[in-house]
């Protein structure tokens, strides 16, 4: 099992090109599922997850290729793929699959808007809390599915076809939403979301369906109206850049002292993370091209946040905010109000001499004056990233176990960081 090793306590200087976004490439893809045409995605990023939804696709009779690099492509753009799916050959998603990748239980909806029928597993747990999918199936049924749980399995049908109706949210989520949508713009009739989720990659999905024929309108609103359609079509779009991926990057950058400038990232997709790290003592200059970040001599300052859908405070920033508040003066409060149990980075960040209390769902993070190597173990995704962005700034060596979780969400991550003049290597077992 491979393991990140950082020699930490020097400057980040340097460019780091941002990657597509991993969380709107994974339900674009699924979109393909929609049309018998081909939908070409490009920007899309080299991670497991992607690749893992390509076969999982493939079993559902997606045909999914790679197009070759292009003169003049550097190594850091996207890839593009073109998914074609001319007959859906299995609309049974099981559990062997959904069980490797939350993300794949998004096959229920345009299964069920195409064919008629879809049986998916249900995903189960996960380490950072249990995210249950009633929100979807309560959705589907809002459009006239028929829902029955069987063995772990969701079972919905509606050999009529979906027709459009009222969808109103129960609380905010950016997969119900996902959902939703790809149901609603092949139901007859028309659909009514209401508390839709805002975030950047529900919008980069909405745009990519409008490319394919359907018709949607609030785009970026908590409320959008769709009128479904027979028939969706091929189109083209380009993934948009990874605001995770940018913020992450821009907390290595401030946790170092350093100066990096961001090639490729939208400040837009994340003003909120943006105003959080200004008030910080973090210098961001943002440009037509991207992000410059900077902290000021002055040191870090402590902070009180809580998460929030966008435009708040991301939650997948959450564990990066927290490693890099262990550098900052005075005592910072950092609340999670989306997934319960995600603090598990807490007790590896202390390994490096972090001082953090956990109250609830309040971590309160008291700034010391350096932290030191140690051997740590990744929990998941953000966890991992949470311990580079820490070992970065310890004094001394820091071994991360268990980073095949890095994988799934960062491209690249040690290529990125050397060629910004991290000490950090990747040891394979």
């Amino acid at each position: 099992m491979d393991r990140i090793r950082i020699v930490g306590g020097e400057r980040l200087n340097g460019t780091i090109p941002i990657s597509g976004a991993k969380n709107a490439a994974l339900p674009l893809m699924i979109a393909s599922l929609l049309t018998r045409e081909t939908l070409t995605l490009n920007n899309v990023p080299r991670l497991a997850d992607v690749s893992l939804l390509a076969r999982i696709l493939g079993n559902h009779g997606v045909d999914v290729t790679i197009a070759g690099k292009k003169a003049g492509q550097r190594t850091s753009d996207g890839q593009t793929f073109r998914l074609t799916a001319p007959d859906i050959v299995d609309t049974t998603a099981p559990y062997e699959m959904v069980a490797r990748m939350r993300a794949s239980f998004w096959v229920l909806a345009p299964l069920v808007a195409r064919c008629g029928k879809a049986k998916v597993s249900l995903p189960g747990g996960c380490a950072i809390g249990t995210r249950p999918v009633d929100l979807h199936l309560t959705t589907l049924e809002a459009l006239g599915a028929e829902i029955e749980l069987e063995g772990g399995y969701v079972h919905a049908r509606a050999p009529r076809g979906l027709t459009g109706n009222r969808v109103p949210l129960a609380k905010v989520s950016v997969g119900a939403t996902h959902n939703a949508l790809m149901a609603a713009v092949l139901a007859r009739g028309e659909t009514l979301i209401e508390n839709a989720a805002r975030e950047p990659e529900v919008v980069d999905v909405a745009n990519c369906l409008v490319k394919m024929g359907a018709r949607i309108e609030g785009i970026g609103s908590s409320t959008l109206w769709i009128q479904g359609r027979e028939t969706l079509y091929g189109a083209e779009h380009t993934v948009l850049p990874d605001r995770i991926e940018t913020g992450t990057y821009a907390m290595a950058a401030a946790i170092t002292g350093g100066e990096v400038f961001l090639d490729g990232a939208h400040g837009d997709l994340l003003q909120g993370a943006l105003q959080l790290l200004r008030s910080t003592g973090v210098e961001i200059e943002e440009k037509p091209t991207g992000i410059r970040v900077a902290r000021n001599g002055g040191g870090l300052s402590a902070v009180s946040v809580e998460t929030q859908p966008f435009p708040g405070f991301p939650t997948d920033l959450q564990a990066q905010l927290i490693a890099l508040m262990c550098m900052a003066k005075g005592t910072s409060e950092v609340r999670e109000t989306i997934f319960e149990n995600r603090f598990m980075h807490v007790q590896e960040l202390a390994r490096l001499g972090a001082r953090i209390d956990l109250k609830g769902d309040t971590a309160l993070v008291t700034g010391v004056a350096g932290l030191r190597g140690a051997q740590v173990m990744a929990t998941d995704l953000r966890a991992s990233v949470s311990l580079i962005i820490a070992g970065l700034a310890a004094q001394g060596e820091t071994v991360i176990g268990r980073v095949y979780h890095l994988d799934r969400g960062f491209e690249r991550i040690e290529e990125k960081l050397g060629q910004c003049g991290a000490h950090i290597e990747r040891l394979s077992s």
